[in-house]
């Protein structure tokens, strides 16, 4: 993709265990691109390296190896300047935990606007009212304090803090895991129509696959710190080539029975990521793991048979067999 706004390449970050010092590397060796306009999906278990992704894009991560560009220029882990600062926002999981409970919905809002002197400061007060607009909550809710409104309300105004500098890429970190089924809906719509009206780039980490399959261009698996298959959603959706991604999808809840067998190996946990197993990471929940998969690891590498830009880091990619369990669609 050359019209890449976002670019990491190569990125590492480890960390060293409190008790045992022994380092660990939360994530090893990433590379992913988000275009111009674009949501990427990034999905895969807790302990993943999701969100420690996310930190190193939003520079809350310092102990980062690796190249990371934003739109053509490197992207510092510290001491970025107030201009770049602007351009990536962060929507936390936990609206609760990321609003001060101290402050109203207008004082946290307008905090960010004078800040990066988004607008003359006699505007402030009507740009609080717009932000709030266009989140789709009335403008009564600007003397509220979180305590005081719903969950899908506090997300929202969390979406309008992270709206106020006018970024241009967003970085969304399971923005709706913390809600009931019944708003979840409503919030990815509008991440949709954020994207549709302001152009706005998204990187969109989920646990639920039916939500990325509903809302992104594109999606990257990510295992045990690394990605495992990568492509267009519609590619990798029908035509998963990698046994974990095959496995995530078959575990999507549906109405239709299970009549398909789940490749992963049931009943097994990841491994720790201080005691990785040799070769392939996930080959000790494979049951296509082969003598090859304990030598070494495969790399991620385009599919020749698959849609352009299907990358998948298995060594039996091109043979395994397909499994095409029902997927249910997101919610409208």
């Amino acid at each position: 993709m050359s019209d890449a706004l976002l670019e990491l390449s190569d990125i590492r970050v480890t960390f060293r265990s409190r008790r045992s010092h022994i380092p660990v590397r939360a994530v090893d060796g990433v590379s992913l691109k988000v275009g111009r306009g674009e949501i990427v999906g990034l999905v895969g278990e807790s302990g993943s390296g999701k969100s420690t992704l996310a930190r190193v894009v939003v520079g809350l991560c310092e102990t980062v190896d690796g190249e990371a560009n934003f739109d053509g220029a490197p992207l510092t882990v510290r001491d970025r300047p107030p201009e770049l600062r602007r351009r990536i926002q962060m929507v936390f999981q936990d609206p609760y935990s990321s609003l001060d409970p101290r402050m109203t919905v207008r004082q946290q809002l307008a905090e960010v606007l004078r800040v990066h002197r988004v607008v003359p400061r006699e505007l402030v007060g009507s740009t609080c009212e717009d932000l709030l607009t266009q989140v789709h909550l009335p403008g009564q809710l600007l003397p509220a304090r979180p305590r005081q409104m719903s969950g899908g309300q506090r997300q929202r105004v969390a979406i309008a803090r992270a709206l106020a500098p006018r970024p241009e890429l967003l970085v969304a970190d399971e923005p709706v895991s913390a809600l009931d089924v019944s708003v979840q809906a409503g919030i990815v719509r509008l991440f949709a129509e954020l994207r549709r009206k302001l152009g706005l780039s998204i990187l969109f980490i989920a646990h639920d696959l039916a939500v990325v399959r509903h809302l992104c261009d594109r999606v990257a698996v990510m295992y045990m710190g690394r990605l495992l298959e990568e492509g267009a959603t519609v590619d990798v959706f029908e035509n998963a080539r990698h046994p974990y991604t095959q496995t995530l999808l078959q575990a999507i809840p549906t109405l239709q029975p299970a009549d398909f067998s789940v490749p992963g190996t049931a009943g097994t946990e990841p491994p720790r990521l201080s005691r990785l197993p040799s070769g392939c990471r996930f080959r000790d929940r494979c049951k296509y793991a082969q003598q090859l998969c304990e030598e070494s690891e495969p790399a991620l590498a385009e599919l020749s048979d698959a849609g352009a830009g299907h990358r998948s880091a298995c060594h039996f990619s091109a043979t395994l067999p397909l499994a095409r369990p029902p997927v249910e669609p997101a919610r409208s």
